[in-house]
């Protein structure tokens, strides 16, 4: 599989690092932009997802702003990178509401509950602010996520209100809805998940201003339909006179960044075993929660290659383990290895769990193969977080 720094020189930057091309970025943003353009969506950068805010004013470039989740997101949002602010929450704090509501252009509640609690409060913010617009998110209760950790309409969901909780309920205040069903998924999925939306709520679509489709839209895939998405959006937005925004996550840095890891040692265990400087459990947790297995340029699967190793991390966490890889050649202690597109909700997630380092970050232009390093990270990044 090839990308756009496949041929970038590894050994010339700290390990475990953190590398993002700003070429590549571009690209994506570009064609987000003309989604943007074509469809008359509003396409925000879902912060949870990639928040490497040095990249801001290249990300605002194209985009309309962003989506939080909750008071820190927010700042974020407002503080570097301007555009609108969207946060939404399974549960806002009494003490974080004052400042989402000070920050944010859309503010969405998980629940009826939710929405009482803050209404009078939000009412009179609005009232400050005209521009400050509330919202609901709503439970389609159809599934397109094909892991259960990642589906928010699974049964017994927390995520968003069913159809029947809105019998009786008073709507005054509220402008728009928020649905997500996605996860790193293509249009077909969107399309199903907007049939149930309109089947289920479409009487309510006609009084909103606005409406917002979550995100997990894998926009800049290369295989994406994006005229496809184009005009089902346009369809949309004029049968219900709304304002549609999409917040994709991975989209905005997919196939962006890599994340570049040193062998420590090689040692025999019923099978060959190597471990690196990178691990699993603080550097890359989706690979044991969702799970899934990153792709480590020139490497193939088990036995695929001559040499096969089960590659895991430097913690005590037994289950530290990245997966099984094959190689044309014997892995050698100092040996680096380039994970491909790790560049969204890698870093976000990382975590400091048995003192292990956190990776450099490195901003890239695959097209000059210059770099900068945008941040590192040392002892007292591990000792300060807890005392």
């Amino acid at each position: 599989m090839s990308h756009s720094l496949e041929n970038f020189d590894i050994h010339s930057v700290p390990s475990p690092s953190y590398i993002i091309d700003e070429v590549q970025l571009e690209k994506n943003l570009q064609i987000l932009a003309d989604v943007q353009a074509r469809s008359g969506a509003k396409v925000l950068l879902a912060l949870k997802a990639f928040s490497m805010f040095d990249v801001a004013p290249l990300i605002m470039k194209y985009l309309s702003g962003t989506c939080a989740s909750g008071p820190y997101e927010a700042q974020l949002g407002r503080e570097e990178y301007g555009g609108e602010v969207h946060t939404y929450a399974a549960a806002y704090r009494p003490q974080d509401i004052e400042q989402v509501l000070a920050l944010s252009n859309h503010v969405v509640f998980n629940s009826f509950n939710q929405w009482q609690q803050y209404k009078a409060q939000a009412l009179v913010a609005q009232k400050a602010r005209p521009q400050l617009s509330f919202g609901l998110r709503i439970n389609p209760e159809h599934s397109e996520g094909a892991t259960a950790i990642y589906d928010p309409c699974a049964p017994c969901s927390r995520m968003g209100i069913p159809l029947h909780q809105f019998e009786n309920q008073d709507l005054s205040g509220i402008d728009g809805l928020h649905f997500h069903t996605l996860c790193e998924q293509d249009f077909a999925p969107l399309s199903r998940t907007l049939d149930a939306v309109e089947s289920r709520f479409g009487h309510l679509l006609a009084q909103m201003k606005w409406i917002n489709f979550g995100g997990g839209h894998h926009i800049t895939r290369d295989d994406y339909q994006v005229d496809a998405l184009i005009e089902r959006v346009k369809s949309f937005s004029k049968a219900y006179n709304v304002q549609v925004y999409l917040e994709p996550g991975e989209a905005i840095a997919l196939n962006a960044g890599i994340f570049v890891a040193e062998v420590l040692d090689t040692f025999t265990n019923n099978m060959e075993l190597a471990i690196l400087d990178a691990s699993a459990t603080c550097h890359m947790p989706d690979v044991l929660e969702m799970p899934y297995r990153p792709q480590i340029t020139g490497a193939g699967n088990a036995s695929e290659k001559p040499y096969t190793y089960r590659l895991g991390g430097p913690s005590c966490l037994s289950g530290d383990v990245i997966g099984d890889y094959s190689f044309d050649q014997p892995l050698k202690i100092g040996e680096r290895l380039m994970f491909e597109d790790m560049a969204i909700y890698t870093m976000v997630k990382n975590t400091t769990f048995n003192g292990i380092p956190l990776p450099a970050i490195i901003k890239a232009n695959s097209q000059t193969g210059e770099f900068e390093t945008v941040k590192t990270f040392s002892y007292q990044d591990f000792k300060m977080r807890l005392s």
